[in-house]
């Protein structure tokens, strides 16, 4: 590609893009919980949109297989060449995800069944029919994936990290629209079906507009229609697929382990919802930050693959973690000290009382443990897909199948709910470790010692940010209380605000150069 744009340019168009869809997808899990809480239609839509979820976060999620195979090759290629190679890339995808489609509508008896036991007959049900209402989503999310890879590599990075906001428009109104009829008795039997109909069909909706939107993008911008070809010797194919089979399939045995968390959330009531609306409030900060880091990261992997680049490879690799680290780790700090105010603030109101609050609460404090080690290691697994090695972390990951079912039936009998969390956690740390182990023999050796040095300290931030964040909630709320929403906003804003400075503060002792990276990188988007 001839077009050139600046790590920190790219990283703040994708902030901002994804920060607005962030804020959509924000509203869509408020209201789903102010109207559904976590009774039964939220427990069988976490249970139906497993798998198509899962699809699309495995297919057509940006820094996914897809996009980031289509991505690798097509970022060292001109655009010229680019239509045929996405078109039989396409053409191929869609023959084998229509199928899944298929299987997916009949089979879904079966696969809730398998995946959830412990449901109730009410709640088995709801899964089923939303299972079924949802199952294109395996072809869109295909489409979807390879959309991204495409525009990405065109250097259009707005539309996509824009794009999944279509869902939750569709779900904010087809749920706003519910509940403006019914009211709080949206939850009585006899409306459940509708409910559920409501709930699945919105994700259904938005799954297509999403598609529909990068589909015109990819067009205007000349990588390839949307039609049939199936010349499989159009160069450049058989890389992406080197790199896109091996990539999935990594991910997939990765997802696997999310199949094994909700068998065991199923036997425990309430599980499935209280860690769908924690793992929300984790994923919106870690998806605008993650895009920010992971989409102009790979391109630049993608080019320094050559021997001669390794020095440079390996500064871009500590450049990941470290900025990983500078922006996960505040967040750790405040969503471990202030879980609690933070589910109220963002959940407790109507069908969402405090009761529901007290059970996704611990379970927000173990997600927040687990965000370093969850980018990190998927920071080490781009650096072997731009190596062009999907087959390393797809044999770890199988590893880790066997380690998350372990580790989920210890903790879940001694923690619960949190526990299956914990499980996740670990898996997560044992990979990262894993990865730079191999990464230090592959590239002749990395400074793990300073690195771990440095991910030490700022570790000890976290500890020192964290611990006044909740003395400083605790006080306020000794001093003013916490009733009323604009109370308890007030108490959590202050409460993040000192935790995040002392984090910084320490963190500047450290004299990091990524830190001076991210500060202007903050600024300069401010300025603007």
């Amino acid at each position: 590609m001839t077009k050139k744009t600046s790590f920190a340019g790219i990283a703040g168009i994708v902030a901002l893009a994804t920060l607005i869809s962030k804020v959509f997808g924000l509203v869509r899990e408020q209201l789903v919980a102010a109207a559904f809480g976590v009774g039964p239609i939220v427990n069988a839509y976490a249970y139906a949109y497993v798998i198509p979820g899962f699809l699309l976060i495995l297919l057509g999620g940006i820094n996914g297989p897809f996009h980031s195979a289509l991505l690798s090759v097509l970022a060292k290629k001109e655009r010229s060449c680019a239509g045929p190679l996405v078109e039989t890339v396409t053409t191929l995808v869609s023959c084998c995800l229509l199928l899944v489609t298929v299987i997916l509508a009949i089979a879904a008896p079966l696969l809730i069944d398998l995946l959830a036991p412990g449901l109730t007959q009410t709640v088995r049900e709801m899964a089923i029919q939303q299972l079924r209402i949802m199952s294109p989503l395996a072809l869109l999310a295909g489409l979807i994936g390879i959309g991204f890879g495409t525009l990405n590599a065109a250097e259009e990075y707005w539309l996509p990290s824009i794009s999944p906001l279509f869902s939750s428009v569709t779900i904010v109104l087809g749920v706003s629209y519910l509940f403006w009829r019914l009211g709080e008795s949206v939850n009585a039997p006899e409306y459940l079906q509708l409910g559920s109909f409501v709930l699945a069909g919105g994700t259904l909706l938005g799954g297509i507009l999403q598609w529909l939107a990068q589909l015109f993008a990819q067009l205007k911008a000349g990588m390839g229609r949307f039609r049939l070809n199936f010349n499989w010797r159009v160069p450049g194919v058989t890389e992406v697929l080197r790199v896109m089979i091996p990539a999935t399939l990594s991910s997939g045995a990765l997802h696997i382990n999310v199949y094994t968390d909700l068998f065991f959330a199923s036997y425990l009531e309430g599980a499935a919802a209280a860690m769908r609306y924690a793992n929300f409030i984790v994923l919106t900060p870690l998806g605008i930050i993650s895009n920010m880091i992971l989409v102009p990261l790979l391109p630049r992997l993608s080019r320094l693959s050559a021997p001669e680049s390794r020095e440079e490879l390996k500064t871009r690799i500590r450049q990941g973690l470290i900025l990983t680290a500078l922006t996960m780790l505040p967040l750790t700090a405040i969503f471990v000290s202030l879980s609690f105010p933070i589910v109220q603030l963002i959940y407790q109101r109507y069908a969402f009382g405090v009761d529901a609050s007290a059970l996704v609460a611990p379970v927000l404090m173990v997600y927040g443990l687990g965000m370093f080690f969850y980018l990190g290691r998927d920071v080490l697994v781009r650096v072997f897909y731009a190596l062009g090695d999907g087959e390393t972390p797809f044999r770890i990951s199988l590893g880790n199948i066997f380690l998350n079912v372990v580790l989920d039936y210890l903790l879940v009998k001694k923690l619960g709910i949190p526990g299956i969390v914990l499980a996740t956690v670990g898996v997560n740390l044992v990979s990262m470790i894993v990865f730079l182990l191999i990464l230090d023999r592959r590239l002749s050796g990395l400074p793990l010692g300073s690195w771990g040095m440095t991910l030490f300290g700022l570790f000890g931030a976290t500890c020192g940010g964290g611990l006044f964040g909740w003395l400083t909630n605790q006080g306020l709320q000794s001093l003013w209380g916490s009733e009323g929403f604009w109370l308890l906003l007030l108490t959590v804003l202050f409460s993040s605000l000192v935790s995040v400075s002392v984090f910084l503060a320490i963190a500047h002792l450290l004299k990091l150069p990524e830190l001076k990276m991210l500060v202007d990188l903050i600024l300069a988007k401010v300025k603007r």
